[in-house]
């Protein structure tokens, strides 16, 4: 890294990150110079990375307002380097997890125990800071773009303080990293907007980490089935590690998913959790619920319409929608993982790869592969 904690403060850095210049091409390790923090906004070192599928998903142009040149990456952990004018609690050397969704903890939406959505959650997408619409990334004084108010894939990244949350210094950042997105919205998609009760039947639709900590967190919660179902039978063997009890693959069945799980259940299950974002596959999730008071809970990210039957409706399911599985970043975060910590929670298995910060473009095609489930990539190698 160009820049150090010593000497850096209050000055622009000059470090390495991976620039995506246009859609769905292999980003580029670029020397990018960082700006100092502004008022409320705070400058970390990111230590280790991953890549998540809603990175794919935008790198792939599948979102419109994806604005080029720019530094994707969500998931991560870092250490604070300075800290902007009126930010508190949080100091140099602090150890933090960065998130996509805000929590400055003052809104009506943050003050409200029935959602996690924040007022400033409304500016993520624009690519800019919201403090003066302006980006911190520059590549000899051309803007680089942020992703989602965090671009963990540069050495160095500024993030609005509401959008930090400071964690347990002796954890452990490749294993807690995974907090920053995917487990946690598994995990809050049943405890927070499904909440799934003892002793009731789950279906999993989508065995990557998402769907891996929705079993996890169905184990916890004491379900007494949990139906895992995905088209690669590998992921069974890691899904029991997770309480996925039963597997179901559509491609060994010439009916619907959702009749099989019907007759494997009787009825139906009490909640279904969609992690693909594939339309047809949300249909199959809200169908394979029981009626009376069957919930489908959709994680995955689809931004089309979706045809439900409004007759099952009418007969008592409910289909609720999920961001970052209901969770509120500064207040339920520290909280799993200090359950990590206590070994109450799982999160080793979900790491199925790690590389170096360099190889990143490997992540993507491991990711793709089907085999991985979450890469680690680490800044420093060293640290390892």
């Amino acid at each position: 890294m160009n820049g150090s904690v010593g000497n850096s403060k209050g000055k622009v850095i000059t470090c390495k990150a991976a620039v995506c210049w246009a859609p769905g091409e292999a980003l580029v390790m670029e020397d990018i110079q960082v700006a100092p923090p502004q008022a409320l906004e705070v400058r970390i070192r990111i230590i280790c990375t991953a890549l998540c599928h809603t990175d794919v998903s935008f790198w792939s142009n599948k979102q419109d307002n994806t604005r080029y040149p720019q530094i994707f990456g969500h998931e991560a952990v870092g250490r604070v380097e300075s800290v902007g004018e009126n930010v508190k609690d949080i100091e140099e050397g602090d150890l933090v997890i960065p998130v996509f969704m805000p929590h400055c903890t003052e809104c009506v939406d943050c003050k409200s125990t029935e959602s996690n959505m924040c007022a400033r959650s409304e500016n993520l997408i624009s690519g800019l800071m919201a403090s003066d619409n302006s980006s911190r990334f520059s590549i000899n004084g051309k803007p680089i773009y942020h992703f989602l108010g965090v671009s963990s894939f540069s050495e160095y990244t500024v993030v609005e303080v509401d959008s930090l949350v400071k964690i347990d210094p002796m954890a452990a950042p490749d294993k807690v990293c995974l907090l920053s997105c995917g487990v946690t919205t598994g995990l809050g998609g049943v405890w927070k907007v499904g909440n799934v009760q003892k002793g009731s039947t789950v279906a999993v639709f989508g065995l990557g980490t998402v769907g891996m900590a929705v079993a996890e967190g169905a184990r916890i919660r004491g379900a007494s089935r949990i139906i895992g179902v995905d088209v690669n039978p590998k992921k069974f063997d890691i899904g029991k590690k997770f309480g996925v009890t039963e597997f179901v693959n559509p491609k060994d069945h010439e009916k619907p998913v959702h009749q099989v799980i019907k007759e494997m259940t009787g009825s139906g299950v009490d909640y279904s959790f969609e992690c693909t974002g594939n339309k047809s596959v949300i249909v199959e999730a809200f169908k394979s619920t029981r009626n009376g008071w069957g919930t489908t809970v959709i994680i995955g990210v689809n931004m089309t319409e979706i045809p439900i039957d409004f007759g099952e409706l009418l007969c008592g399911k409910t289909i609720k929608g999920s961001l970052f599985g209901g969770m509120k970043a500064k207040t339920d975060l520290p909280l799993l993982v200090d359950m990590y910590m206590k070994k109450e929670l799982q999160l080793d298995d979900l790491i199925t790869h790690e590389i170096s910060f360099p190889e990143i473009n490997k992540s993507f095609e491991l990711l793709k592969g089907g085999e991985c489930l979450r890469c680690i990539m680490w800044m420093d190698m060293a640290l390892h």
